[in-house]
């Protein structure tokens, strides 16, 4: 009777091999993806910043703020390409269009949760593919650490008229009480898949 049972023991086997390399095939596949978003969140940084301190140099930090009022989603949607959609948010927005959604307001969590316990924010970054309005998405995010320059805007002691300029731009504005090194909030990347 043994003779009879091998036909199933090798499609049990021939299953189990294929899951395996779907599995590693999938591993490899978002690996590339958090490769890749990766490279996109760092030019999107290097932007951003580039265009703050340059006008913080400039015209000192009223431009900064109309630089993250205007810039930042421009920035943000130049890269925004090949089916990636780019932004940033945080736990505490200053900009009501930028607020988490369920999966991001928990990595932010999970974020400031390893800070506390001595994590380097510099390195914190989460991906993962979820399931995103029916479909299976990929979802890249990277802490953003306020740096000492951030505080001007975002520090404990906001000085007017940086502090006026900001109620007028953003009258809903909760991004204040930061210390350096603080995780300010987080860059998010996603990118549906087929």
């Amino acid at each position: 009777m043994p003779y009879k049972k091998s036909p199933l023991i090798a499609v049990a086997l021939f299953l189990c091999l294929a899951a395996n390399a779907c599995a590693e095939e999938q591993a490899a596949s978002t690996d590339a993806l958090a490769a890749d978003a990766r490279g996109i969140s760092a030019k999107f940084a290097e932007k951003l910043k580039s265009e703050l301190v340059g006008a913080m140099k400039v015209d000192g930090p009223l431009k900064a703020i109309e630089v993250c009022n205007v810039a930042a989603p421009a920035i943000a949607a130049d890269a925004s390409a090949n089916g990636w959609s780019v932004g940033r948010t945080s736990l505490k927005t200053r900009n009501p269009k930028n607020a988490p959604d369920v999966w991001e307001k928990r990595v932010l969590e999970e974020f400031d949760a390893a800070k506390s316990r001595g994590a380097d924010a510099t390195k914190l970054e989460r991906f993962e593919v979820v399931e995103k309005n029916g479909a299976r998405t990929f979802r890249y995010m990277k802490a953003i650490p306020a740096a000492e320059p951030c505080l001007t805007c975002h520090g404990g002691a906001v000085k007017e008229p940086v502090k006026a300029k900001l109620a007028e731009l953003y009258p809903d504005d909760r991004a204040t009480g930061y210390k350096e090194g603080d995780i300010r909030g987080a860059f998010t990347l996603s990118k549906p898949l087929q």
